[in-house]
């Protein structure tokens, strides 16, 4: 398959994805929104008024970047877990899979167009941030790069989950017990330096603490865990998480009828 065919189709597919999620933003775009402004009204204006400060910074600045990546990862995920389950249950995603189409190119499509969502989503969230307090950047390569590269790590896990799930109510299930869990231990509303020493070791063994405290230090210029050996372990799950997520497409399994 020459390199413009291949263009073309991951073209098709990216701009189906993101067609997909747009045109019904009410659905997709509006509530993370809505729910991330009342995160906002709720434990900064609120609740953080009385905390008072956090690592050198209001409680409202100190939470806007944990919420800020907790609504890019949620939605990147949700998108391809959904929308790869609903092809697979229609039974369209075989007409793709028999295409001449390369398998690592239909894995492109789909996740980037859960990495779109995510971002698009993130930048209402930021956007609606700068109502509740003044945002600033410490480094803007790093807060882009982290961003982007957390979006990627969910929309592969989404695409995984999306493989295994043999019906609609098994795409909700890592959701709920995994990603929810993980999300609101990991760092976004609170310094694991305020956690016991015990504590403090068993938090590090979960994966959002490290992306969000690296988003965190690209705005902030703080963080809890080093920003290095993060940026090391988020790479290194995409290529492990897209290697298995190209396997899975390249053997069929669970996939074809």
């Amino acid at each position: 398959m020459k390199f413009d065919a291949q263009w073309i189709a991951f073209i098709t597919i990216l701009r189906k994805e993101v067609r997909r999620f747009t045109r019904i933003w009410v659905q997709t775009l509006l509530p993370p929104a809505i729910t991330m402004a009342l995160y906002f009204v709720i434990f900064g204006t609120l609740i953080g008024s009385r905390i008072g400060t956090m690592g050198g910074f209001s409680y409202m600045e100190f939470v806007v970047p944990g919420l800020i990546m907790m609504s890019v990862l949620t939605n990147s995920y949700s998108n391809v877990v959904s929308s790869f389950y609903g092809a697979k249950f229609q039974g369209s995603v075989d007409e793709v899979l028999v295409s001449p189409t390369p398998n690592y190119i239909i894995l492109l499509g789909y996740v980037l167009g859960g990495v779109t969502r995510g971002l698009i989503v993130g930048t209402i969230v930021t956007l609606l941030s700068l109502f509740f307090t003044d945002l600033q950047v410490h480094n803007v390569a790093i807060t882009v790069a982290i961003v982007v590269l957390t979006a990627m790590v969910f929309a592969l896990a989404g695409f995984i989950n999306a493989v295994y799930a043999n019906s609609f109510d098994d795409i909700s299930i890592v959701p709920t017990f995994i990603l929810t869990p993980l999300t609101y231990l990991g760092g976004v509303f609170y310094s694991i330096s305020l956690l016991p020493e015990f504590w403090q070791g068993v938090s590090q063994l979960n994966p959002v603490l490290y992306m969000v405290n690296v988003f965190r230090y690209g705005m902030l210029g703080v963080s809890d865990v080093d920003v290095g050996f993060a940026f090391a372990g988020v790479i290194v799950c995409i290529v492990a998480l897209f290697s298995y997520s190209l396997y899975l497409l390249e053997s069929g399994k669970r996939l074809r009828n």
